[in-house]
């Protein structure tokens, strides 16, 4: 009878395990099939991870997407195969580096597979991107990452920015991740993973340079420090800002919830306010604090610098953007027409080392359009206060009248000789609409003397449309295989949002 009874216990266990795999996994199909699970246009998030942390990224990843309304697939890395990055269209990797440049031990297999692919496969209609995690203390940092980079890359999958390099966990390269997720998403109300710890800044000037134009407006902005000593910054590196909503965006909501409150008013310019019934009725009658912790800080605002310490300020380039329902953007709305001159700015330096200059007075090709020329600005003036002479820009707009930014700064340079060869495309000026890549193409025989003299290329631009077309013309020009030599070498460098 005590053999039966021990039977019948260790039967019932069994099926209970079994119950409970089966109801796992059906709610794991269940998942899988709302979100995307199998469709072609479900965004890929593979993470290689040895201690957990690209595997928490990634699912902080995978979130994300999600509240933008993205179909979201998310796998270790060594479960995934060459065939299943053949089916996708979109993939974002999260890799680890262990031990001395080593891939994470559960992405082991798949290092070996990366190592055994022929060299005819192709991944040529994958688009990608990597985060990869690292320790600087180690020789080979971030190896794993960047290999897994340069193989997808020799396979022809289409990088959507250079890889993002994350050194022990660096919050402001996880907040380059987060803003490239919201570029991909359209979705830019996500409040920061980690918030920036902002300095104090005075807006010194606020000037427009495009009057007249087609576009959208364009503001010069100088920013001067409140606290000393000032953060230092080199060419490529990016300012952080702490947007407010401007006094009647604040106004019509405390309205909205029948609220007249000076301190509270200029707390709430710093949060997200909703703008749909439901959610303001779910405050009403909240005592001030109780409502501020029910509302999310506003996520910050990236902008490259167009400026060095010794100009004098950090100067930015930052066009008017409008939200879809016809608001002005959070950043640009704040920065271009509710901060007043003289007004207090939270900002924040953020290092962009994979955009800094060149170590040595090789030749510099420089390739942007519309604000993007502020990162190419920061460069040109670098090389000027180094005395080196052997630079290219090409730059494009819509028209040469009213969108050529800081135009005579620039004709000032080619002058002067700091500009060996420069290159505009103003799009609107002609009846053949004329962008940079079409220049590039044009130049492709002094493009590929430039190269075969060790220059580098940086891009600074729009990451829809410029960036695409850029990095097509330049593999036209100078072929796959040596564009992609030219990104393993850090000789082609992208700034693109």
């Amino acid at each position: 009878m005590r053999y039966f009874v021990a039977a019948l216990v260790a039967l019932s266990y069994l099926v209970f395990c079994v119950l409970t795999v089966v109801k796992h996994r059906r709610t794991q199909q269940r998942q899988q099939a709302q979100w995307g699970e199998g469709r072609r246009d479900a965004v890929l998030v593979a993470f290689a991870s040895q201690t957990g942390m690209a595997e928490q990224l990634a699912l902080q990843t995978m979130h994300s997407l999600r509240r933008a309304g993205m179909a979201v697939r998310m796998a270790p890395l060594g479960d995934i195969t060459e065939a299943d990055l053949q089916a996708t269209q979109l993939a974002l990797f999260v890799a680890s580096t262990t031990g001395e440049g080593d891939a994470p031990d559960a992405a082991a297999g798949f290092a070996q597979r990366m190592a055994r692919t022929a060299p005819e496969a192709s991944l040529a209609g994958l688009r990608f991107g990597v985060l990869a995690l690292g320790d600087r203390s180690y020789q080979q940092y971030c190896a794993f990452g960047l290999a897994l980079q340069a193989w997808l890359r020799r396979h022809h999958a289409q990088p959507l920015f250079d890889a993002i390099e994350v050194d022990n966990g660096d919050a402001g390269a996880l907040r380059h991740w987060q803003h490239q997720l919201s570029v991909l998403s359209g979705h830019s109300d996500d409040a920061d993973w980690s918030a920036p710890t902002y300095g104090r800044w005075r807006l010194a000037q606020r000037r427009l340079l495009n009057p007249g134009s087609l576009g959208d407006p364009v503001f010069h902005l100088a920013l001067t420090p409140l606290d000393l000593p000032a953060p230092a910054w080199q060419a490529g590196d990016i300012a952080e800002i702490g947007p407010r909503h401007g006094a009647g965006e604040v106004q019509r909501f405390m309205q909205a919830l029948g609220l007249q409150d000076a301190a509270l008013a200029e707390a709430l310019a710093g949060y997200q306010l909703p703008h749909d019934s439901a959610g303001r009725e779910a405050l009403r009658g909240l005592p001030p604090a109780s409502l501020l912790a029910q509302l999310q800080p506003l996520p910050h605002r990236a902008y490259s610098i167009a400026s060095l310490p010794q100009d004098g300020a950090l100067e930015l380039l930052v066009r008017l953007m409008h939200q879809p329902d016809g608001r002005p953007g959070l950043g640009s709305g704040w920065l271009g027409l509710h901060a007043e001159q003289g007004q207090e700015i939270a900002l924040r330096v953020r290092s962009n080392s994979a955009f800094h200059p060149p170590a040595d007075e090789r030749p510099l090709i420089l390739v942007g359009n519309g604000t993007g020329l502020a990162g190419l600005r920061a460069h040109l003036r670098a090389r000027v206060a180094a005395g080196q002479r052997r630079n290219w820009l090409v730059f494009g707009e819509r028209s040469r009248q009213h969108d050529y930014f800081h135009g005579d700064e620039i004709d000032a340079w080619q002058a002067q000789g700091w500009l060996e060869r420069l290159d505009l495309a103003f799009s609107r000026d002609q009846a053949e609409r004329v962008y940079v890549q079409d220049k590039l193409r044009e130049a492709a025989d002094e493009l590929r003397t430039w190269v075969g003299q060790g220059a580098s290329l940086y891009v600074c631009g729009s990451l829809q449309g410029m960036a695409a077309g850029v990095a097509a013309a330049l593999e036209e020009v100078l072929g796959e295989a040596t564009l992609i030599a030219l990104a393993e070498q850090g000789r082609y460098r992208r700034d693109v949002y």
